[in-house]
């Protein structure tokens, strides 16, 4: 499972560092050292194992082809899916068009949601987060916690 939340630097190349603690989660997993990153949700990106990356695309691609939002739900995030295998040093690299689309420059924030990550721009983390309902009112409209 990853949780937490990391900022990290891009190279000049557009590499981004995974975090060591997330990269030990894929060797215990025993899957491939690879994410498949897509255009998320908010304005991030969305990085997944491929084991998680494969039940992710099951569900998507079983939606009816004869709903418009559908389709384009399940367009946009394949036609923006990527494979990015990690380097020697833990690496992964972003490409421009995924960078743009997220608002990443020089700087990302990488945090841990469960099955998958999230890639932020640093600002869009912190707006996002500002912008926020707090805990407590959401608690308190969730019945199950």
């Amino acid at each position: 499972m990853f949780m937490g939340s990391y900022e990290h630097t891009l190279d000049d190349k557009g590499r981004l560092s995974i975090p060591s603690r997330f990269r030990e989660i894929l060797i215990e997993k025993q899957v491939p050292e690879r994410l498949i990153v897509t255009q998320g949700l908010d304005l991030c990106l969305f990085g997944y194992p491929l084991d998680e990356w494969k039940k992710f695309e099951e569900k998507i691609i079983s939606r009816p082809l004869n709903r418009g939002d559908d389709r384009y739900f399940v367009r946009r995030l394949l036609a923006g899916a990527i494979d990015c295998p990690f380097d020697k040093q833990g690496r992964i690299g972003l490409p421009l068009s995924l960078r743009q689309f997220a608002g990443i420059g020089r700087d990302a924030v990488v945090v841990g949601v469960s099955n998958r990550i999230e890639i932020w721009s640093p600002e869009r983390w912190r707006d996002y987060l500002e912008k926020g309902k707090s805990l407590e009112e959401i608690a308190e409209q969730i019945q199950d916690i």
